[in-house]
């Protein structure tokens, strides 16, 4: 194995520029390596890291998706968990009897770029730097599985012996955040971890790519890496990867059709159809599981706190003054009419949530009916919960007069944030702040830098905002990461509504835990769930965005499945029009 050198990385970087206007000339399928540059359009700003352990927005995770190995493979065509998945160092696991114990054997054939071999150390860091995230130590969003995983052990180079607090139907999905680190140039003092140098220059990596250059607001640039173990074939075929940002959804649209990309992820939704009618593009739809939400801060926002203390007990969060009380979530919840955001929004290309699960998921409810649009009761609530419109001007907003949790005379004045750039997410605000408006709440609507309003949820002393997730894969309906207390961790959970209540954490457990992880008993729990996060609403569901994928008709080896677009990555190149 041999490691690349500056020298080599910034030459390759040049070429990777060059590769922006020009086309690969060969006709024939090239060597390894020569293939040409993929070239995706990213819109959300610059990726945050590129360590995998503090991912969690989605540019970071489209790159260090790149540069690691996972730990469980996936058969694209079945969405199942897969122990011949050669993009995953385990080949095989066994379970025990009681169902708590799973051993993992690693390949023996997979190393990083400087030659090192990857082995059950680099799993053990990452699990020992999520236990320090659950502390407060290391800003990861990975520490939902605490509450799962009781303990990771490494016996031997190639084994990983995974503990669980339960047995668990979903034991795999938690399993596989154990992304394998390059634990010998990581720092041992894992304080250290979050201001590390490696995370925006990853000089040892182990995946398809190999880091090569980062230049803030323009461009993340890999490089194929040759040593790759989960190569399909003789080698990765395309020379390199650029991340290009871009400043809006509409330009990206605009430089995939003009070539200056030549992949694309989620379109503009009005732009859909233009894309399917170009016969220089070869387009991919599928049910998406994309989905957009606006999020509410049920805890006081001038005194954040974790959601358990060092024993595992629930930390009283105060209250938020204005959605403190579930008759306002509700209010608001009522008066929003998705019907019409999923029109104006994203022109049809989406389906309404019920709740907070997809509705491409195997756990959705489709017997629940959604919230009703209807302002008349979302004013009667506002009235119930000491809201009242003091003055018979539409202009104002409502003042408190004996509401729940803000001083008597407050005014219901908000701030909504969402990302700039992001066209549908602007629209998606901009109705929402009109319709609110409709019955007496003032939004302060606000469009900022992507990695800003990161530090702003992440401190947990926002207001509101409008954002989205995209599911897990294979799909899991878990709740765990997104509304349980273990995932409520100022400066890194992704709990950051603070939300909690006992009878939805058991029901969520018991779905996990049900004997025989039957779909559809575990199903029955999910819808039970889906009512309770209906009713108590620390996000507004709005929809879930129909996939679509895209590649110009120039890239040979492009066939993803849903919620898989670079599965086969190694295998791209470009061929000359």
């Amino acid at each position: 194995m041999k490691s690349i050198g500056k020298f080599l990385l910034v030459g390759i970087a040049l070429l990777l520029v060059a590769a922006l206007v020009i086309p690969v000339m060969a006709q024939d399928k090239p060597a390894p390596g020569e293939g040409g540059i993929i070239i995706e359009g990213n819109f959300g700003g610059d990726p945050a890291t590129f360590n995998v352990i503090l991912a969690s927005d989605t540019a970071s995770t489209r790159v260090t998706t790149f540069l690691y190995p996972g730990f469980i493979g996936v058969d694209p065509a079945t969405a199942n968990f897969s122990k011949e998945d050669p993009a995953a160092i385990v080949n095989d696991w066994t379970i025990s009897e009681d169902g708590l114990t799973y051993t993992f054997s690693l390949r023996d054939d997979y190393f990083w770029t400087d030659g090192t071999q990857i082995t059950s150390a680099d799993v053990l860091y990452t699990w020992n730097a999520i236990v320090a995230g659950g502390e407060g130590i290391v800003d990861t969003p990975l520490t939902y599985v605490l509450d799962s995983i009781e303990s990771v052990e490494a016996p031997d180079p190639q084994t990983v012996v995974v503990k669980f607090t339960s047995a668990d139907c979903t034991a795999l999905n938690f399993a596989g955040v154990l992304y394998p680190v390059p634990s010998h140039v990581l720092p041992t003092d894992l304080s250290q971890l979050n201001d590390d140098p490696f995370n925006t220059n990853p000089t040892v990596t182990g995946g398809v790519f190999s880091f090569s250059e980062f230049r803030p607001a323009e461009a993340v640039s890999l490089v194929a890496n040759q040593e790759y173990s989960g190569a399909t074939g003789d080698g990765v075929m395309p020379t390199g990867f650029i991340y290009k940002v871009v400043p809006d959804q509409t330009v990206l649209v605009e430089q995939f059709i003009a070539g200056e990309t030549n992949v694309i992820d989620g379109p503009a939704v009005n732009r859909r159809n233009d894309l399917l009618a170009d016969s220089n593009l070869n387009m991919y739809d599928y049910p998406g599981n994309s989905w957009d939400y606006l999020a509410l801060n049920l805890a006081d926002p001038t005194n954040p706190q974790n959601g358990l203390d060092a024993d595992g007990n629930p930390i009283d969060q105060g209250h938020h003054p204005l959605f403190g009380d579930v008759r306002v979530r509700q209010a608001i919840a009522k008066a929003i009419n998705v019907d019409e955001i999923v029109q104006g929004a994203v022109f049809g290309h989406g389906k309404r949530m019920t709740s907070t699960i997809i509705p491409a998921s195997w756990a959705y409810a489709d017997n629940l009916p959604p919230i009703a649009y209807d302002p008349d009761a979302a004013k009667a609530l506002l009235d119930e919960a000491g809201w009242v419109d003091d003055d018979n001007n539409p202009d104002t907003p409502r003042v408190c007069q004996g509401c729940l949790y803000a001083e008597e005379g407050t005014p219901f004045n908000f701030v909504l944030y969402t990302n700039e750039g992001n066209t549908r997410r602007g629209a998606i605000a901009t109705i929402v702040q009109d319709e609110l408006k409709q019955i007496g709440l003032g939004v302060d609507f606000q469009a900022i830098d992507f990695n800003t309003l990161l530090d702003i949820m992440d401190g947990q002393t926002f207001d509101a905002f409008i954002l989205g997730w995209r599911n897990g894969y294979p799909d899991d309906p878990d709740m765990t990461q997104l509304f349980t207390p273990v995932s409520d961790i100022v400066g890194g959970g992704s709990n950051n509504t603070s939300y909690y209540n006992p009878e939805m954490v058991e029901l969520n457990a018991q779905a996990r835990s049900l004997p025989g992880c039957d779909p559809t008993a575990r199903a029955e729990i999910y819808a039970r769930i889906q009512e309770i996060m209906q009713n108590d609403l620390p996000y507004v569901p709005l929809f879930a965005i129909d996939g679509m994928y895209g590649a110009r008709n120039t890239v040979e080896g492009f066939s993803p499945y849903p919620s898989q677009l670079y599965w086969n990555v190694d295998t791209w190149y470009l061929r000359t029009p």
